[in-house]
């Protein structure tokens, strides 16, 4: 038996999770690097996956460390459950249990829940809350939060497991996900 508190595989989205500003000037997004080197110290592989052509994925992931490997599923429609698995299967991973997906793309979340894996949604990073735009600038503090609170009921709605603002809470979220797997519960 595998300790629950131990994750097999973390897989994230590449643009709005790991990749803010997609369109123009790439930059890793708030808490990406941070995220990404803790998991990497704990020694729980990584892999981000989007819906974009090989090279488009490695023009976005450019920003990101060299070791990250990626998987761009060009031409798989989430919700598939196919991409997830295929992005496991890059990371040689021996098992599902315990593999956790962290976007804030509906279509994405979906296709983890579809594949069996324990699901965060970023309510920071759906499509209620466009950060770059114009539109979410202009919006008061507590427009923001009301468009973030919608996200988050949204992505609830959807069935994922747990839902938090941005990356910077991934480690409390995975806390928490290991001590309901330490319980018996499954995703």
């Amino acid at each position: 038996m595998h300790d629950a508190s131990t994750f097999t595989a973390v897989l994230f989205g590449l643009r709005g999770c790991l990749v803010q500003g997609a369109n123009g000037n790439p930059l890793p997004a708030p808490g990406a690097l941070a995220t990404l080197t803790s998991l990497r110290q704990r020694q729980v592989p990584c892999i981000w996956l989007d819906d974009l052509t090989a090279t488009q994925g490695k023009r976005l992931a450019n920003v990101l460390p060299d070791w990250l490997p990626g998987h761009a599923v060009n031409g798989v429609r989430w919700p598939a459950p196919n991409a997830c698995w295929q992005a496991l299967m890059a990371l040689d991973s021996a098992r599902l249990d315990g593999c956790v997906l962290v976007s804030g793309d509906p279509a994405l979340l979906q296709s983890g829940l579809n594949a069996g894996l324990w699901t965060v949604g970023l309510a920071a990073c759906s499509p209620y809350c466009d950060l770059s735009s114009r539109h979410w600038q202009a919006m008061s503090q507590q427009e923001q939060d009301l468009a973030r609170g919608k996200a988050t009921l949204a992505l609830f709605s959807l069935g994922v497991h747990s839902v938090i603002d941005h990356l910077e809470a991934l480690d409390t979220c995975l806390q928490d996900i290991a001590q309901r797997r330490r319980k018996g519960e499954k995703p």
